[in-house]
């Protein structure tokens, strides 16, 4: 399996720019931008035609609808994911200091 690429929104833009001039193929583009599949260049002018061009701006497996992204929370919502977050930190820690004072007993030196 390959390793992912992740471009620039810069880079994303200029690529749907040059593809909707109609001067460079996409093999052109590939080569300009180093860019390593052409269904990529696809993609992006796709989302362009279609008005998401919000999505250039998304991070690399992170492609969210328009208004579903972690941004567009309401606050209540970000609050909840907040404290479950907390919540399971505070059992793990639990877990894990219970798990580190048997361990300490177990092979503590004792003379």
């Amino acid at each position: 399996m390959g390793n992912k690429m992740s471009y620039p929104e810069e880079v994303k833009k200029e690529v749907v720019r040059l593809k909707l001039e109609g001067k460079h193929s996409n093999q052109e583009l590939m080569e300009m931008f180093g860019i390593k599949n052409r269904s990529q260049i696809k993609t992006w002018v796709k989302w362009f035609k279609n008005g998401e061009a919000h999505r250039f701006a998304q991070p690399l497996g992170k492609q969210y609808s328009y208004g579903k992204g972690p941004n567009d929370e309401s606050e209540l919502a970000q609050l909840r994911k907040k404290v479950a977050y907390y919540e399971m930190r505070e059992e793990l820690l639990g877990k894990y200091r219970e798990i580190e004072r048997k361990w300490s007993q177990k092979y503590s030196y004792r003379p």
